[in-house]
């Protein structure tokens, strides 16, 4: 690996919130990591993984891993966006102007690359 190539970080973050259909994210993150695994110059690729995603981890997760790629898998609402808990076990949405913003402010901070995959998330996006 030349000095001019970067380890890129994925960052995963996962949520299934209580009083939410299950989903099978273990399986969803079980094929990324399998697909890296497999992948020529994987090791350029570095992937993180953050479960049971509160609203406020969200954001300490991203500042943490300063990741180039984030990905979040869970339930999505369309206009309510994203649904994640609070500290309280609550359901607490997320929604896209704030996810727009906090990715806006993150872009500047290396974040190139963001992958929502939940329902209804073509308005998030």
């Amino acid at each position: 690996m030349s000095e001019n190539t970067r380890v890129k970080t994925i960052l995963l973050l996962a949520a299934n919130p209580r009083k939410t259909s299950q989903l099978r994210l273990d399986e969803e993150v079980r094929e990324i990591d399998e697909g890296l695994r497999r992948a020529n110059k994987r090791e350029l690729f570095k992937l993180e993984q953050k479960w049971a995603v509160r609203s406020r981890d969200f954001y300490r997760a991203i500042l943490d891993s300063q990741p180039q790629i984030v990905h979040f898998c869970g339930h999505g609402t369309g206009e309510d966006g994203i649904i994640l808990e609070d500290e309280t076990g609550q359901i607490a949405f997320v929604q896209a102007d704030a996810l727009s913003g906090m990715f806006k402010l993150f872009a500047r901070k290396g974040v190139e690359c963001v992958l929502l995959n939940a329902c209804y998330s073509k308005v998030q996006a």
